[in-house]
């Protein structure tokens, strides 16, 4: 199906490693239902990743192309060691980088993800094209600032960078600049839709859980939860300007020749809490392939969830309280 009057949203994946394989089936099955049309993906990391891998394989033959470009990659994954770096065991974890950096334990700076990118991706086309709009995080050493890569900027450095975990990995240069992970700035990025795409949808698929029931207290817990609300940080950031937003608008606080100036964006939310319960962040550096395609299916059946209950908002309203989910209590 590829009917123009479908509804049309931006896609903004959050990253997480391996459990980017959520996303990949989330992704799997919105293309496999073919209700929506895209106008822009964004993402941070493994959310990078598949929203490059997606764009590329739309470019090649729109959603069969897509679909087959993130399985093709994922069953890649499947295996193969230090794709998103890798924990070593145990106790051993915190003191492993804190003792020795990336510089130290990989001078060569041997990284399995650049080569897969690198024969996977025709970033050239990618770069080329306007048919999708592609948006890439990362963030900047030097100055703390996020920055967003797009169009001709878009390469396999701009994704490496945007899946640089400091304590595994090396800083990727370009431009003369180190940049790090995306996520700790911007998981995902959401506001270049509001000043680059016209689509006033945003569908975005979260691999961090908002909540947790127990509080944690031993290490490992302590420390997943720490990075849980760290990569969260800047998603709620950007949410509690939306909601702002919106109460501008509802309350009448703006004068009407200023109305239009602001984007009155509809938020749909597919969310791993629950369904990645039980899995900590070392296993974001596993991949085996049987756990990848666990995960994967976990991701189609969100999607399912989804579509089942909110595919009929997209065009009318926000599927999600804003306020209720990111803000409040």
């Amino acid at each position: 199906m590829n009917d123009r009057s479908s509804p049309r949203v931006n896609v903004a994946l959050q990253g997480g490693g391996s459990h980017g394989a959520f996303t990949w089936g989330v992704l799997d099955r919105l293309l496999e239902d073919g209700r929506l049309e895209f106008e822009g993906l964004s993402g941070a990391s493994a959310g990078a990743v598949n929203a490059a891998l997606f764009v590329h394989g739309w470019l090649e033959d729109g959603r069969d192309g897509a679909r087959a470009a993130l399985s093709r990659f994922w069953h890649a994954v499947g295996g193969v060691s230090g794709i998103f770096g890798s924990a070593p065991p145990g106790p051993w974890v915190a003191f492993f980088t804190r003792a020795l950096s990336p510089y130290q334990f990989n001078p060569a700076n041997l990284n399995p993800l650049r080569s897969l990118l690198a024969s996977q991706i025709d970033f050239e086309r990618l770069r080329s094209s306007a048919e999708l709009r592609l948006f890439v995080s990362a963030t900047n050493v030097r100055t703390n600032h996020v920055r967003i890569f797009r169009g001709e900027e878009i390469g396999v450095d701009a994704v490496m960078a945007s899946a640089c975990l400091p304590m595994v990995f090396q800083a990727v240069e370009i431009d003369g600049e180190a940049y790090w992970d995306g996520g700790y700035l911007a998981d995902p990025p959401l506001y270049p839709f509001f000043y680059e795409c016209s689509t006033r949808d945003l569908l975005v698929v979260m691999i961090n859980p908002l909540e947790r029931v127990a509080t944690p207290n031993q290490p490992g817990d302590i420390l997943d939860r720490i990075n849980e609300i760290s990569f969260n940080a800047s998603l709620i950031a950007e949410m509690r300007a939306i909601a702002f937003v919106h109460k501008l608008l509802d309350e009448g606080w703006l004068k009407k020749q200023y109305e239009s100036k602001l984007r009155n964006v509809l938020v749909h939310l597919v969310r791993a809490d629950g369904v990645l319960t039980g899995l900590g962040s070392d296993s974001k550096y596993q991949t085996s392939l049987s756990f990848l395609l666990d995960l994967h299916e976990r991701g189609r059946t969100a999607a399912d969830d989804w579509l089942k209950k909110n595919l009929r908002h997209v065009g009318r309203r926000s599927s999600i309280d804003i306020r209720r989910t990111f803000l409040e209590g």
